[in-house]
């Protein structure tokens, strides 16, 4: 093996190593949870006001991308960095609000003044610790601690399997609130409305044509006047009704080239229409529309929006969801 190759081969078997310390230390601590984490969550759900995550080093950059895990997910919440804490940002933290302090040690003295600051108000405090008798889970409502796992560090210093496992428990946080509050995909629209996320989260009647922009007809249409139709409304495809209103097929390009013949001119619409096209309902989300789309051997690039009658309400093209930046 060259030198530059057992290089290679080294760096591979430290990042796996890595890895799977990193693995073991979450099984670890999804074996650890117990009836704590249930009153930790109890705690956190009731609070009025917003969800203070702060922590120190390591410590906060977790808790600063805990904080937008959870303000994205239907918690109110912010990181408050503990030393700006004591010089005047303890102001940020008022009635209503719930602390989540994150110290492995559990004795980081930069927390120690807005741990006063919450114990003084009376707010809730859950704490993510690795030591339960650390001054820090003493002082907590609730103690989150992390169980005992190697750092994936060779020196077993540097904050690897400990601040993956202070994240992750903060997803299971975040989480777990976001289900104990029933919040939604609608709801998470609305605090996602931009880039490919909004796309996906956009409702079809968001994005369908309606009206006039139908390409409809009857099934007795003469295919002469179908195909002017079908040129006119630029989708592709034509929408048989019935005198009801109610879809009946459609008439798409694969269609026209199946009965191309002599004749075509002088057919109807009926004769030639596939039945039972794939439809959509408009509260369907984006996302389920190119699903449906895609979702059998030929695709298709256009989708009747229909009511719970079968009733066209508008059509949607697979350009409309690429405009919209989803497909």
């Amino acid at each position: 093996m060259s030198g530059q190759n057992f290089r290679v081969a080294a760096d591979l078997r430290v990042a796996r190593d890595v890895l799977n310390t990193e693995a073991a230390g979450l099984l670890s601590l999804a074996a650890s949870l117990g009836a704590p984490f249930g009153q930790a969550i109890g705690r956190l759900a009731t609070a009025t006001g917003r969800l203070v995550v702060s922590g120190m080093g390591k410590s906060g950059h977790i808790g600063r991308k805990i904080a937008a895990t959870l303000a994205s997910t239907g918690t109110p919440a912010l990181f408050v960095h503990p030393a700006e804490a004591s010089h005047g940002d303890l102001g940020m933290i008022v009635a209503g609000d719930a602390v989540l302090a994150l110290s492995n040690s559990g004795e980081t003295t930069e927390l120690a003044d807005l741990v006063a600051h919450a114990r003084r108000f009376a707010l809730p405090l859950v704490a993510i610790t690795a030591r339960p008798d650390s001054a820090l889970a003493r002082a907590a409502d609730v103690a989150l601690i992390l169980p005992r796992a190697a750092e994936a560090c060779p020196m077993g210093l540097a904050p690897t399997t400990s601040s993956t496992m202070q994240l992750a428990l903060g997803d299971a946080i975040a989480v777990a609130l976001l289900t104990r509050r029933g919040f939604t995909a609608a709801d998470f629209r609305q605090i996602h409305p931009g880039g490919r996320l909004g796309a996906r989260l956009r409702r079809v009647r968001e994005l369908m044509h309606a009206g006039e922009a139908m390409p409809l007809a009857e099934p007795a249409m003469p295919m002469s006047a179908a195909l002017v139709l079908m040129t006119e409304k630029r989708f592709g495809c034509l929408g048989v009704t019935g005198a009801d209103g109610v879809l009946l097929g459609i008439i798409t390009d694969g269609d026209l080239r199946r009965a191309m013949g002599p004749d075509l001119l002088s057919r109807q619409v009926g004769d030639i229409m596939t039945l039972l096209p794939r439809t959509i309902g408009p509260d369907a989300l984006a996302v389920e529309a190119l699903h449906v789309m895609n979702a059998h051997e030929r695709p298709v690039t256009t989708l009747f929006v229909v009511d719970a009658a079968v009733r066209p309400l508008g059509i949607l093209h697979v350009h409309d969801l690429l405009r919209a930046g989803l497909a």
